[in-house]
């Protein structure tokens, strides 16, 4: 047990001492703002102020924590522990800058409510991010701080004890389109047709032809192969299905259709299954509700994870949503266009609005990249895409995190602009075992 002291116990520390050391640290704590009581108090403790009450350890607030608003924050970058921090503390502090207030700056995404430009969707782009801007978006720095913060606390205290988190692989498949040419309809295959006539792509007419002849598997169709790898490497995946009706950016097929229902039920006796809400339910509860509720019925259970198509999230409306709907737990914290830790962290946490000041019931699981990423945004192949990816798993196992891809049915086709992406898919699950 460590007893901490601060003057001013609120809804923002204690969500970050929670964070810190019960998801991180694995310890248990207390928090006092009565100084006698703290005085007293025997073993490893520390004091979380303005300044030290006498010479105990000391680590210097900022005063972001103590706050109820929402304010643009003064944010200067510091060296530390071969990554950077932010918010400097004083030379009488235990370490150089406020490690709580660094944390729940970059768990609760207050820079995401705070003014910024959109990208074309209507999202927080990575390049809006002050990981990004500095530099800082390939390392876990909050679980590289947390370490830190530990190794602190022993040099006072040998006798404070953390509990490691255990490396964890959590592979995730997103099923925007289940199918390439199977069972979209009358309408829309012949839509498909004379759109390839339309740009003299003959090769795909006659594979659009072979597909619903029986002579040729649809390249989107790699499931058997998923069930193989799976038995393989012994690991369950979390399947994320888009389950809603068809638009602009839409495009699975008729969520009535029999024989795609009988899919998600394979899926489901292999995998986990969540929802993948529609891009245009993001501002819809009502077709967000619609959505889990026909995903629920098909499956009979209640569907309690997600993952946002496009990765539209919008701070704090969506989680918002999702709560309100019983989703307990989402997939979508990461960019589209850079891998890397959208929160600064590889572990599970829970979110708190910032708005309402309160920590809600739901757990946020930060994805460390998308395979989309690679491929369509930075125009790399799956030799290229593989260093960095190598890189992002042993950040995450340096730190014992939890890493989460995030691939499509459509990659692993081996085929077209995915040739050699399911080389590369094994080689991840090589490394990341």
């Amino acid at each position: 047990m460590i007893t901490i002291y601060t003057p001013k116990v609120t809804a923002r520390v204690k969500y970050t001492f929670n964070l810190f050391f019960k998801y991180l640290l694995n310890t248990d704590y207390c928090i006092t703002s009565n100084i006698d009581e703290f005085l007293s108090s025997e073993g490893p403790k520390f004091s979380y102020c303005d300044k030290p009450v006498l010479d105990e350890l000391h680590f210097w607030k900022h005063p972001i924590l103590t706050e109820s608003n929402i304010l643009e924050q003064n944010i200067s970058i510091i060296p530390f522990a071969e990554s950077k921090a932010f918010f400097p503390a004083p030379k009488n502090s235990a370490m150089p800058f406020d490690v709580f207030a660094a944390t729940f700056y970059l768990l609760s995404r207050y820079e995401e409510y705070l003014p910024y430009i959109k990208d074309m969707y209507g999202r927080f782009s990575a390049k809006e991010s002050l990981a990004f801007k500095q530099g800082f978006l390939y390392k876990p720095v909050v679980n590289i701080w947390a370490i830190e913060l530990a190794k602190v606390i022993q040099q006072h205290f040998p006798d404070f004890q953390t509990k490691k988190r255990t490396y964890k692989f959590t592979p995730t498949l997103d099923i925007d389109s289940a199918y390439a040419y199977r069972l979209k309809g009358f309408i829309r295959s012949t839509g498909g047709y004379l759109k390839s006539l339309y740009h003299f792509d003959f090769k795909e007419i006659i594979e659009r032809t072979n597909v619903f002849m029986g002579f040729e598997q649809d390249h989107f169709d790699t499931y058997e192969y998923q069930f193989s790898l799976q038995k393989k490497y012994n690991i369950k995946p979390i399947y994320f299905i888009l389950f809603g009706i068809y638009g602009q950016y839409d495009k699975n097929l008729p969520v009535n259709n029999k024989r795609f229902q009988n899919l998600i039920k394979t899926l489901a006796d292999y995998a986990e299954v969540g929802i993948h809400p529609t891009f245009a339910s993001n501002n819809n509860e009502e077709m967000l509700k619609t959505e889990i509720e026909s995903l629920s019925k098909v499956l009979n259970r209640q569907i309690t994870k997600s993952r946002q198509h496009f990765l539209k999230l919008s701070m704090p409306e969506t989680y918002r949503s999702l709560v309100k709907y019983d989703i307990t737990d989402d997939y979508t914290m990461g960019f589209a266009l850079e891998p890397g830790f959208r929160a600064g962290i590889c572990t599970p946490f829970p979110f708190f609005d910032l708005e309402m000041d309160e920590e809600l019931p739901l757990m946020v699981h930060p994805f460390t990249f998308m395979e989309g990423t690679f491929r369509d945004y930075k125009q790399m192949n799956a030799e290229e895409s593989w260093p960095i990816i190598k890189q992002l798993i042993d950040e995450v196992k340096a730190v014992n995190g939890t890493f989460i891809s995030l691939w499509h049915n459509e990659s692993l086709s081996d085929r077209r602009r995915w040739v050699g992406w399911r080389k590369l898919y094994e080689q991840m699950y090589e490394h990341a075992l």
